[in-house]
């Protein structure tokens, strides 16, 4: 296995990314991977990656545009249509690679790009089989868990200020994704997702802790699980945490109920950064499994 750095032409933007490559002749059979709301590669997709490559997968892992490694304007934006679009524009990048079977291509998200595995695999029949791990659902119903019914209009309010600053040429506002200690508001102030993001700046030094407000009004919007059931006959793995907040678990689950078959659920003990280290083993093996199942000649 080796891995290399590698800028992905897409409309509007670069992505910076890893490509690992496995040992043996190709073609091979290629996951495309990438990481949740504001999370850059470096914040363990690496173990992921180098899992799935030791077992004979080509994988890339991009950064998201505005984020990381990748190129984009406004920096610090995550406009969830754009991401999953961009999922997309990198399988079409792996099907010119001449060490990729274009016909086992698989794709891997996490949290928010869980989500957007699920809209790019509904659309797109070059994606043979797709993981979503812990996913965003459904923006509207996860709002109405986190935020009082009586901070929703003002938060409405705020969003469609922003809009009209933004039409008259003004910089994007920000916002800190998890508490700053300058008083401000946060996007998350779960002890799990301070633990998560507070590991941002020593596994990735440039990481930020800041999204622009856009972001936040984008993220309400989002609908991904609305299109599961047109994922089929693509096969669905999903695995979810079974005390998850962030994207609830419950949530998650009534949209695998409307998926169809072939589809495989895995539900995990914890929060929602459990796959990521204390369920690693069991969250790579599974998604491995699936893989190797419906990617590798022989299943």
């Amino acid at each position: 296995m080796k891995r290399s750095d590698h800028s992905i032409p897409v409309p509007g933007a670069t992505l910076g990314a890893w490509w690992y490559l496995p040992e043996g002749p190709g073609p091979h059979p290629a996951i495309v991977m990438a990481h949740g709301f504001a999370a850059v590669k470096e914040m363990y997709l690496d173990r992921f990656a180098e899992r799935f490559a030791r077992a004979g997968f080509a994988v890339v892992v991009f950064d998201h545009r505005g984020f990381g490694a990748s190129g984009g304007e406004p920096r610090q934006e995550a406009d969830p249509v754009l991401q999953a679009r961009d999922y997309r524009h990198v399988v079409t990048w792996l099907c010119a690679q001449p060490e990729v079977d274009r016909a086992r291509i698989g794709i891997w998200g996490t949290s928010y790009s869980g989500g957007h595995v699920l809209q790019a695999a509904a659309v797109d029949r070059r994606v043979r089989c797709v993981v979503a791990q812990v996913p965003m659902v459904s923006g509207h119903a996860q709002t109405q868990r986190r935020v009082h019914p009586g901070r929703l209009r003002s938060m409405h309010a705020l969003f469609d200020e922003e809009r009209e600053r933004l039409a008259a040429g003004q910089a994007p506002r920000l916002r800190a994704i998890i508490p700053a200690g300058d008083g401000g508001a946060a996007v998350y102030d779960a002890p799990e997702a301070v633990a998560f993001y507070s590991q941002g700046p020593v596994l990735a030094p440039g990481w930020r802790n800041e999204v622009t407000l856009s972001t936040v009004a984008h993220s309400i919007e989002y609908e991904p699980g609305a299109q599961v059931e047109y994922i089929s006959p693509t096969p669905l793995l999903m695995i979810v945490a079974s005390e998850d907040t962030i994207t609830p678990t419950d949530l998650a689950l009534a949209t695998y109920q409307r998926a169809l078959e072939p589809k495989k659920l895995v539900l995990l003990p914890g929060d929602h950064f459990v796959p990521y280290v204390q369920a690693f083993e069991a969250a790579s093996g599974a998604a491995l499994d699936w893989f190797a199942q419906h990617l590798l000649p022989h299943g």
